[in-house]
């Protein structure tokens, strides 16, 4: 008996076959995907279509109803927020308090990733894993020690605690643990016959980390810039600590806090202070997210 033979698939066929076996799973995929974007969507479109709303209006039926006819929105909600007193100069504090923020934590842990990953020094590996492990110490317990900390610290004579250098402080000392931890990881991916080449040439740790280092791990360096610009730009809490009652030092997130009531008031207002201060992280964003997944993935699995 002859033992039949599977037909052999050859030029184009073979082609047709792994596209064919490469674009089967693609429409349920693309399909799961839109429709989790959409169920991810939802409630910021309602919030900005209560942006465009009156407080009667939204409390009297749903955001749902006030896309069919007959419309009634209104800018007032805007006009209010953009012209309330006081909301330019938090607007500007919020920039004077994010962008030093930012750029204090990505230089002090791109320094320290560097060092954690291509020099040895005693304990480097027992400090790194207490950087990591102040990963999962909460906020809030930290905000009495390092508050009292700042009380009784003077600089030229002046208290720093209620100042904005106290908020650039506190926020350095939170973004530094997970910033180190991506870096570090990313660092560690690069190639070390780079290292080794330049160190042959000649090349001291300085040069290799400014000449080398830095410029192969932008992909990570802007994934950090995106995550604490974001996290600072949005945070309440540690403003609101810090700083205290002062009104003129107050970023954008607190002013927009005291737009409601105590008793619940005014949250119509909210909804369109929200989208303002979405403005410029959007911005960030999508001037960075071409690095973003890069950044992501290099740092989380690599290392």
């Amino acid at each position: 008996m002859t033992q039949a033979q599977a037909p052999v698939l050859v030029g184009a066929q073979v082609q047709q076959k792994r596209g064919a076996r490469r674009r089967g799973p693609s429409a349920p995929l693309h399909i799961a995907l839109i429709a989790i974007m959409v169920i991810w969507a939802i409630p910021a479109i309602g919030l900005l279509v209560a942006s465009f709303r009156t407080a009667a209006a939204t409390n009297a039926s749903g955001w749902w109803t006030a896309i069919a006819p007959p419309y009634e929105f209104t800018f007032a909600n805007y006009d209010y927020v953009l012209n309330r007193a006081g909301f330019w100069n938090s607007f500007l504090n919020s920039f004077v308090i994010t962008i030093p923020a930012t750029v204090l934590v990505v230089m002090i842990a791109a320094f320290a990733a560097y060092a954690f990953a291509w020099m040895e020094f005693p304990l480097r590996n027992f400090l790194f894993v207490v950087v990591v492990g102040l990963l999962v110490v909460p906020l809030q317990v930290t905000l009495i020690p390092v508050l009292t900390l700042l009380r009784d610290v003077n600089l030229f004579g002046n208290k720093i605690n209620g100042t904005i250098l106290a908020v650039w402080l506190a926020h350095t000392g939170y973004g530094l643990p997970f910033a180190v931890y991506l870096l570090r990881n990313y660092f560690g991916s690069l190639p070390r016959e780079v290292f080794e080449s330049a160190s042959i040439d000649g090349a001291g740790p300085a040069t290799a980390f400014f000449r080398l280092a830095l410029p192969m791990s932008v992909p990570a360096i802007a994934s950090l810039v995106i995550f604490q610009f974001l996290w600072v730009w949005n945070d309440l809490l540690v403003s609101l600590v810090y700083l205290g009652p002062v009104p003129q030092n107050h970023p954008l997130s607190v002013t927009l806090a005291n737009l409601t009531t105590n008793f619940g008031g005014n949250w119509q207002f909210v909804t369109a202070a929200a989208f303002v201060s979405m403005i410029v992280p959007i911005i960030v964003f999508f001037s960075l997210q071409r690095y973003f997944v890069r950044g992501i993935t290099g740092g989380a699995v690599k290392g």
